[in-house]
């Protein structure tokens, strides 16, 4: 028997020393994570931390280089641009660009990957600071087994940490620098430690962001610091009935026959909401009328200049547009508009019907690359439904009748250089900045009539006017095609 449990031993013995050579030999040579999950469960090391060094895979930021992109048609827009002013317009629009992504943050529209099983704890989202100010960076900590000393790095690069009040025998290096060392022999005083630190951005800027490179051992993650001035609340008070709470805003040109017969069929509901006329007609009319301001431009201006001239009037949280020639029907109700917008606060824009037709649309964008520009595209069709609303429908643009939050619509303003063919572009010059959305049931009807030869002059521009137009669009709107 005793015999039996000798060879027993042995043939143990020669089992785990050969077990430990095919470990050696096929683990760490090879650096790869499958050597760790093949050691089996019950292994432990007690000899204190082990480093493997296992190849880091990058984890940014990775910053977007957009391909180029193109229309069905190819029709590139700088074939309008007269061929001995093109090099020079395209120099002035690449510099523009550039300006333009520095003052929209595109340098900080980065690309972040977080590494697995990593034993740093970080904010990933939300970290909001002001300008300056010395801000606490809340949940760093380290998670991990026992070492004989623990070191973590902190790295930013538009400004400094610090740790609120270091004790003496805290071992801590690069205070208020760029970059911040911190050791300790204990995990908790550790995490301590991690808890006191701050963050200071150095160089004063409203809008921006940094990133923060937090480190231990041979793990490191980077985590965004949102840098950002405090804005104050512009509030409209809604008052207490729809006069207080809605304006209705008209372009008026040459039509005063039908624009007559538009603020008459306001009146029989609306007898006392504001109306505000922008007018660029060549010898204007006098409107007459109670709570109604007529605001007289130079004439043919355009439309967008007329716009833009009615809704820096509007004192209410809403406007309602309407065109000169539409006429209120027994069934339009402001009322419908503001349920809706107060419903969804987030909505910037809702669009209703005109003689039933919403002309409703989505903007199919690509950015494109930096020289050529982007491409758009207009298509007949919705995102979806808005929740909640069962007959509204997210959309990029409406028909010429909508409801529209007056503070959003100033952001994004209306183009004076469009001044006779002009809708769509307004919300192309919205785009990812109005929500939008289209509505059944809210209708107005539209008045027939036949339009003086003046009048379909200016309304028809000639084709160079439409060349110049593209060619604006080209170096505007950074296009390189447009289909509408």
């Amino acid at each position: 028997m005793h015999g039996y449990f000798t060879i027993l031993i042995i043939f143990c013995l020669i089992t785990t020393s050969l077990l430990m050579l095919f470990y050696i030999s096929n683990g760490p040579e090879k650096k790869d994570s499958s050597y760790i999950r093949s050691l089996p469960g019950n292994i432990k090391c007690d000899s204190g931390p082990r480093i493997i060094d296992f190849p880091k895979k990058p984890i940014g930021p990775f910053f977007n280089d957009n391909p180029s992109c193109a229309c069905r048609n190819n029709n590139s827009l700088n074939q309008f641009v007269p061929e001995n002013e093109l090099q020079d317009l395209q120099k002035r629009r690449i510099e523009e660009y550039k300006q333009h992504q520095i003052r929209t943050g595109k340098q900080n529209d980065v690309l972040l990957l977080a590494p697995p099983n990593t034993p740093l704890q970080y904010p990933i989202r939300g970290f909001r600071v002001s300008p300056m100010n010395k801000t606490l960076i809340p949940g760093l900590a380290v998670q991990t087994q026992n070492r004989d000393i623990y070191q973590v790095s902190l790295r930013v690069g538009k400004g400094v940490l610090s740790i609120i009040d270091v004790q003496e025998g805290e071992d801590v290096n690069g205070e208020n620098e760029g970059i911040l060392t911190i050791s300790s022999t204990s995990v908790e005083k550790l995490n301590d430690l991690l808890s006191r630190v701050t963050y200071t951005s150095t160089i004063y800027h409203i809008k921006t962001e940094d990133l923060a490179y937090f480190s231990f051992e041979n793990h490191e993650v980077i985590f965004p610091i949102t840098i950002r001035r405090l804005s104050v609340p512009v509030l409209y008070d809604p008052g207490k009935d729809i006069n207080s709470l809605v304006t209705v805003l008209v372009k008026a040109f040459l039509r005063y026959k039908e624009l007559k017969v538009l603020i008459e069929s306001i009146r029989v509901n609306y007898p006392n909401i504001k109306i505000i006329i922008a007018d660029d007609s060549h010898e204007p009319e006098k409107i007459d009328g109670d709570n109604i301001e007529h605001y007289i431009m130079p004439p043919a201006q355009g439309w967008f200049a007329g716009r833009n001239l009615a809704v820096s009037q509007v004192t209410t949280k809403y406007f309602l547009w309407v065109d000169d020639d539409f006429v209120f029907l027994n069934q339009t109700r402001i009322e419908s508009f503001v349920k809706i917008m107060e419903a969804v606060p987030e909505l910037d824009v809702v669009g209703g019907e005109v003689d039933g037709n919403r002309f409703a649309f989505k903007l199919l964008y690509q950015e494109g690359n930096s020289d050529e520009g982007g491409c758009i595209t207009r298509v007949k069709a919705t995102y979806g439904p808005v929740p909640g609303l069962d007959k509204c429908f997210f959309v990029d643009g409406v028909v010429n009748y909508f409801m529209a939050r007056t503070d959003a619509v100033r952001r994004v303003g209306f183009d004076p250089f469009l001044k006779r063919v002009a809708h769509t572009e307004f919300f192309l010059d919205g785009l990812g900045e109005l929500l939008v959305a289209t509505c059944q049931g809210l209708r107005i009807g539209h008045q027939k009539h036949t339009s003086s030869g003046t009048y379909k002059h200016f309304r028809h521009p000639a084709k160079a006017d439409g060349h110049r137009k593209l060619i604006h669009h080209y170096f505007k709107n950074h296009l390189k095609c447009i289909i509408y």
